[in-house]
């Protein structure tokens, strides 16, 4: 059995840090880095309690195993995204409005 204050206090660090990056970063991709680090604290939330409650179907691992799943494929889209943004702006900063955006 493991003590519950060591994973919520990195849960606490990962999420802080990741809204930090997404409300104070400018850089679309560090705003992404920000929400991936919001999924990676809610993964580890998952697995923490999934660990300490009594469950057969292991319930928190799953929904961690199928969290990592569509953080992938999220990251996927979102790199396009970018992609597709900064060869139509020359700029992926977010807090610039383009031409179309008006």
């Amino acid at each position: 059995m493991i003590h519950l204050w060591p994973p919520l206090l990195l849960v606490a660090i990962l999420f802080g840090t990741g809204l930090f990056g997404v409300l104070a970063r400018r850089n679309a991709i560090l705003v992404l880095v920000g929400v991936e680090l919001m999924l990676a604290a809610a993964g580890l939330l998952f697995v923490t309690f999934g660990s300490t409650v009594r469950d057969t179907a292991r319930a928190g691992h799953v929904l961690t195993i199928f969290l990592i799943a569509i953080a992938a494929a999220e990251m996927a889209v979102a790199l396009a995204v970018i992609l597709a943004v900064y060869r139509s702006r020359a700029n992926i900063d977010v807090t610039v409005a383009g031409e179309d955006d008006l």
